[in-house]
């Protein structure tokens, strides 16, 4: 196990590396110069000139690259453009509020998910599953931007039971913002656990266990909810992971101040060093959150466990 968990550490390092240069080639090629952002539309050109040259803009664009990596491998994420200090500290000091808000989001995504998809898998053809699997098409249709413009207006606006945004030390400033960014993903949890309870009851030895006299009860959280939960993981790992990136959109909508939110500013303002800090945050959120559902499986499964050994 610890030899396959060192081996997808070191496979994260290829992952990281190609993201950077992909996101640096499109900021690089980006319309707009970063020079002239930070100095406003009044400075001169000898002014932009002056600090392309002590910002390294003028140099061609893998002779940035390569310095932006070696710098990386040395613990520096460069500096921001625009407040001028390092790109850790202004990551850092946001990322708290991020994980808060992907936390309490996965956490509403599976205490709903499960219970919905496991009852409506065993109440199959009746107004449960319908309505179950109709509060999903409509969870995974929704933009999440649109969903949660819905419930600033009808939960803040109309009936003022929750802040409108940006309150991110109290429960009701973190419930709406939750709500937006777990909805579709509980939506999908909901479908694909049904989805495997289903194969899994009609199975021979669901049968064989009711044919024994094992109460019904017992043969679906005993045996039926083990079986089921491999395709059930996987996508909880999936989707925690796109939490991290759905709160781009999330945080924009309700004003939340994490790095979402930072790497929407800092793209529209060309803070490139600020984009790369937070795709790189981003990138090894996900792979380790897909590393940790690998090893979920082997506590899930045994056969699974016995080839790690």
């Amino acid at each position: 196990m610890l030899k396959y968990i060192g081996k997808r550490l070191l496979a994260m390092i290829p992952v990281i590396l190609g993201v950077t240069l992909i996101v640096y080639c499109i900021m690089s090629l980006a319309p707009g110069d970063p020079a002239r952002t930070i100095l406003g539309e009044q400075a001169t050109q000898e002014q932009i000139q002056e600090l392309r040259d002590e910002m390294g803009l003028n140099d061609p664009i893998i002779v940035q690259y390569l310095r932006y990596i070696w710098n990386l491998l040395h613990g520096d994420l460069g500096t921001s453009y625009q407040s001028r200090i390092d790109v850790s500290t202004e990551i850092w000091s946001r990322f708290p509020n991020t994980i808060k808000l992907a936390l309490v989001a996965s956490l509403i995504s599976v205490v709903l998910a499960l219970p919905l998809g496991i009852i409506a898998a065993v109440k199959q053809n009746t107004f449960f599953d319908s309505f179950s699997m109709f509060i999903a098409i409509i969870g995974i249709s929704c933009p999440t931007f649109w969903f949660g413009l819905i419930l600033i207006l009808v939960f803040a606006v109309n009936l003022k039971w929750f802040p409108v945004s940006g309150q991110v030390n109290t429960l009701k400033g973190i419930i709406l913002p939750a709500l937006t960014l777990g909805f579709n993903s509980m939506a999908a949890m909901a479908r694909v656990t049904r989805s495997s309870m289903l194969e899994v009851i009609r199975q021979d030895y669901i049968r064989t266990a009711r044919a024994k006299g094992v109460s019904n009860r017992n043969v679906i959280l005993q045996h039926a909810v083990p079986n089921a939960m491999i395709p059930t993981v996987t996508v909880i790992g999936l989707r925690i992971g796109g939490l991290l990136a759905g709160a781009v959109i999330c945080e924009t909508v309700f004003a939340w101040p994490g790095i979402g939110r930072l790497l929407v500013q800092s793209i529209q303002s060309r803070n490139t060093p600020v984009v790369l800090g937070c795709i790189i945050i981003f990138s090894i959120c996900f792979s380790l959150v897909n590393l940790i559902v690998d090893i979920l499986y082997a506590f899930i499964d045994p056969r699974i466990k016995s080839q790690y050994q």
